[in-house]
């Protein structure tokens, strides 16, 4: 049977079957050669793989020069890489580069160096970057001896050759970023070509190019996204900061009207307190707005879409109050024909406001306190324990610590409810906040009466000048009084009450049944003070043409607050107590150190007709 070897028909050419060394050698050859490029396949697979892991550019690279010594047998690579990759290579006046580069990676080690010649060569690097061109020195020993002798190149006794290429992504680049740099130590018993070593470290540095490439474009969009992110997120805390700032602000100052220094002080330390759970008291004289302040405490906490409940309790009696408060069960007194929840149920989440809590009498103040203590009560006649979680506001405008000295009021509970005191400014103290406030009633009047009235200059003024012992509450019906009875579209100084002898306050400071220097219902007029004028004399009836009762008329002075006068009978002392107390008999029997049943017994001993508003 004829064999086919090499295209030769061997029955037509005969040979003999014993190969010669020249064939033998040939053969040899040949087989290194096809191992040879199936290592250099082989390596490049592996150099792709290392180049597309998640590694460090450093110790990527560092892994392929390992591949590089033991597929292909180059040995000792180095890469090196300019600083600035896009910067340019001039030589400054001094002849120091201007982009110099450092040793990226050895096969030892991933941690770039400063250029070394006995590792590289510097005229090996600059030629290569200069030129974008391969460099090939096919003898060190004859060409480079210096570089021969180190000892870690593997001596002399072999022949040793230097490829260096440049790293570039493609051949159009101006410039390349870096050198590949390997040795080539002979063997006499491999045959390969330096040309083939060549092309294959070009393909090697290509590829490693295009991963340090995008690599860093990686790292710059990190960058780029980390720093974008941590500008948005200084952006969202400032907006968040000034939207939890303006959202506090439209609390505020939707019903608190004022920017003088107390009203944002007021205003700064309820920003402080409602956040937390702390027990609220607010003080200050009557008609200072205590429940609009307590609706702020509420609105800016974490309660606001919680129930706000509020309770007066100097207009209820003790046994009505507790019933109030606590509700009560079904039969629990007469009249009770279902069970009630009480306020503090209500609250359940939210915020209990208890106005004029510093006229609660001592025996309720004891059941007031449990409550306040351990979050729990019964409802009147019942025996079940409701816990209930209620953040507490209190106001008073009386003198609490008088009232603890006295026994009127409980140590314990004072020191409960007094956590965060809050003291509300009487509005004399900020006179600026007068033609605000003023405006403000007006434009509220306007738009529930359909009227388009406006103040004149000198009514602003007249206004600013005034007293107003009865605080906000007092410019209020001052400005829809005067805004009832307008003549006309602008209220001038001449239509307000004071200019026409007919100023509540006036009359109210004069009663003679007051007796001389008592409050009324909170009320506080310092000593001697002229009710209309506050710090410049303000336009009396009496300056005015055709004369009249004078509106500003002096305030008698002050003794000691909440006492009857010594000199008065019994039954003027009893009705006197009775209308500082507003007709509220609980509260009459606390000013004159009396029981309510005592008060009733006197009420009809001395046949005083109790007036009902």
């Amino acid at each position: 049977m004829a064999v086919i070897r090499h295209g030769i028909d061997e029955a037509t050419h005969p040979v003999s079957t014993i190969p010669s060394r020249a064939d033998r050698r040939g053969d040899t050859v040949a087989a290194s050669f096809e191992s040879e490029g199936a290592r250099r396949l082989a390596a490049i697979y592996e150099v792709s793989k290392v180049l597309t892991a998640s590694f460090e550019p450093g110790e990527s690279v560092r892994m392929v020069l390992n591949i590089l010594a033991s597929f292909v047998e180059l040995r000792h690579g180095v890469v090196a890489l300019l600083v600035e990759p896009e910067g340019s290579l001039d030589d400054a006046p001094d002849g120091a580069l201007v982009n110099p580069y450092v040793i990226a990676a050895t096969v030892a080690s991933a941690q770039p160096q400063s250029p070394n010649a006995d590792i590289l060569p510097a005229n090996i690097v600059n030629g290569v970057l200069r030129t974008s061109m391969p460099i090939l020195v096919q003898n060190v020993q004859a060409e480079m001896p210096g570089l021969a002798e180190r000892n870690w190149i593997g001596g002399v006794e072999n022949r040793v050759s230097l490829l260096a290429v440049p790293i570039q992504v493609s051949r159009s680049d101006w410039q390349a970023m870096g050198v590949l740099c390997v040795y080539r130590i002979w063997d006499p018993d491999v045959r390969v070509k330096l040309d083939d070593d060549l092309r294959f470290l070009m393909m090697v540095a290509t590829l490693i190019g295009h991963s340090l490439r995008l690599k860093k474009l990686v790292a710059d969009d990190r960058e780029r996204l980390i720093r974008e992110s941590n500008e948005l997120r200084k952006a969202l805390d400032d907006a968040a900061g000034t939207a939890e700032a303006a959202a506090a602000a439209s609390v505020v100052p939707a019903d608190i009207v004022g920017d003088s220094p107390q009203i944002r002080d007021v205003v700064e330390r309820i920003r402080k307190v409602a956040p937390t759970r702390s027990t609220v008291l607010l003080r200050g004289e009557s008609g200072t707005g205590k429940e609009l302040f307590a609706r702020a405490v509420h609105m800016t906490s974490s309660r606001a879409d919680r129930p706000f409940v509020k309770v007066n309790c100097a207009a209820l009696s003790e046994s009505l109050l507790e019933s109030e408060l606590f509700g009560h069960e079904k039969g629990a007194f007469t009249g009770a024909s279902a069970q009630r929840k009480g306020r503090f149920e209500l609250a359940e989440g939210g915020t209990l406001f208890l106005d004029e809590i510093g006229e609660i009498s001592t025996t309720f103040q004891v059941k007031l306190l449990r409550v306040l203590q351990e979050g729990e009560f019964e409802r009147v006649g019942g025996t079940k324990t409701i816990k209930v979680d209620v953040r507490l506001v209190a106001a008073t405008n009386r003198n609490l610590e008088e009232a603890v000295a006295s026994g009127a009021f409980r140590a314990d509970l004072y020191y409960r409810i007094c956590v965060v005191p809050i003291m509300l400014p009487p509005l004399r103290d900020r006179p600026g906040d007068i033609p605000l406030l003023a405006k403000a009633f007006l434009t509220r009047f306007n738009r529930e009466n359909g009227t388009a009235l406006r103040f004149a200059n000198e009514a602003v003024n007249t206004l600013q000048g005034c007293y107003f012992p009865g605080n906000v509450r007092e410019l209020e019906n001052c400005v829809n009084r005067v805004a009832a009875l307008a003549p006309g579209p602008e209220i001038t100084a001449v239509d307000l009450a004071c200019m026409q002898g007919s100023c509540l306050s006036s009359q109210v400071w004069s009663t003679p049944s007051r007796g001389p220097g008592g409050p009324i219902g909170g009320l506080a007029v310092p000593p001697g003070a002229s009710l209309p004028v506050l710090n410049q004399p303000a336009p009396c009836a009496a300056a005015r043409p055709g004369g009249g009762p004078a509106a500003c008329a002096p305030m008698p002075q002050a003794t000691d607050a909440g006492q009857p006068d010594p000199d008065i009978g019994p039954r003027d002392a009893l009705v006197d107590a009775m209308e500082r107390s507003g007709w509220v008999q609980a509260k009459a029997a606390r000013l004159l150190g009396m029981t309510p049943r005592q008060i009733g017994y006197a009420l009809r001993k001395h046949n005083v007709e109790i007036k009902k508003f």
